[in-house]
């Protein structure tokens, strides 16, 4: 599979996001826009992106580098669904799911791969900030099946 390729297919999905008219969680609770730029702290670690599309659907990027077993650069893309949860004294805390793809850039080889995440959000009461902890479990197809894994803890700011 062509890496140029992959990475033109993110491209053009990327620009899809910005046509959903609807508000955001963020929004709709007057707490900043649907933009989040943040870090991520894990496996791998580096920048993380969230664009919501509506109160329970969003899309979640990442830009990073893997110090594991394999140092390389990461790019990844999900959709996520999000389950709002009753009973949180403060702030609004979501369980979401979703699915995704990933390449690995690495020498010699590039790793193409399917994204299955979950994890916990949690949006901070009167502010534009937002944390999340996820775990990854990753279905690589190229350039051999076999499976891996991710994990993070992050935070975003959104505009």
């Amino acid at each position: 599979m062509n890496t140029t390729k992959i990475l033109s297919v993110l491209f053009i999905a990327t620009g899809f996001l910005f046509l959903s008219p609807d508000k955001s969680h963020a929004q709709a609770n007057g707490q900043g826009g649907n933009l989040g730029l943040g870090v991520m702290l894990g496996e791998p670690t580096g920048i993380s992106a969230k664009i919501w599309n509506n109160n329970r659907n969003a899309f979640a990027f990442g830009a990073a580098w893997s110090f594991g077993r394999n140092d390389a650069l990461h790019i990844h893309g999900d959709y996520l669904l999000h389950n709002w949860l009753s009973g949180v004294d403060e702030g609004d805390l979501a369980f979401y799911y979703g699915i995704g793809g990933r390449l690995v850039l690495s020498d010699p080889d590039a790793r193409a791969g399917i994204r299955v995440p979950f994890g916990l959000n949690y949006i901070i009461p009167n502010s534009q900030v937002d944390i999340f902890i996820e775990a990854v479990p990753i279905l690589n197809l190229v350039p051999d099946t076999d499976f891996d894994g991710n994990g993070a803890l992050g935070i975003r700011y959104y505009f």
